[in-house]
């Protein structure tokens, strides 16, 4: 009687362990695929606060970049493009890196130029930037709808490289 109640409680154990081991209960949060991305609050150009946590539930393209980053400029009429076409299950959050630029009126000129309608926060001291150990610019992540990071792109994207990455149809 007592074996089989210790080979049960065994059995249970294991089972537990191989369950847990599968199906983890909360994602660590960190800055590389498959961790929850840490949450931040920035403000847009337009002055209101934007939170990553208030993003959940549509799919995000985190997007740090540059004025004076000639593949950033390259990338943003695409990122218009998904922004455009995908409104409704993509956001994009352009992290610009406010703290290397000459002044806001620079950004809000770039912006301008390219005609640009999606989310601008303002990174301005940088801290977002090194949170995300973004050495280069652009850098993008691609974040799922429950906060999780699904992958980082290095360089400049291209749309079909974004609907990719963001698996649309």
């Amino acid at each position: 009687m007592k074996k089989i109640l210790a080979i049960s409680i065994l059995v249970f154990l294991v089972g537990y362990a191989i369950y847990y081991a599968i199906n983890p209960s909360n994602v660590k949060v960190g800055v590389t695929e498959g961790n929850a991305a840490p949450d931040f609050e920035l403000t847009t150009l337009d002055g209101e606060k934007v939170s990553l946590s208030s993003l959940q539930g549509k799919k995000v393209i985190l997007n740090f970049w540059a004025t004076w980053c000639p593949p950033c400029r390259s990338e943003m009429p695409d990122m218009e493009k998904i922004h455009n076409e995908f409104n409704e299950d993509v956001v994009i959050a352009a992290v610009n890196l406010t703290s290397s630029e000459k002044n806001i009126e620079t950004v809000e000129s770039f912006v301008k130029e390219l005609n640009l309608s999606f989310p601008v926060l303002l990174d301005k001291n940088g801290e977002i930037n090194k949170q995300f150990e973004v050495l280069s610019y652009p850098t993008s992540y691609i974040i799922d709808e429950k906060g999780v990071i699904t992958s980082k792109f290095v360089g400049a994207m291209t749309y079909d490289q974004m609907k990719d990455l963001l698996d649309l149809e």
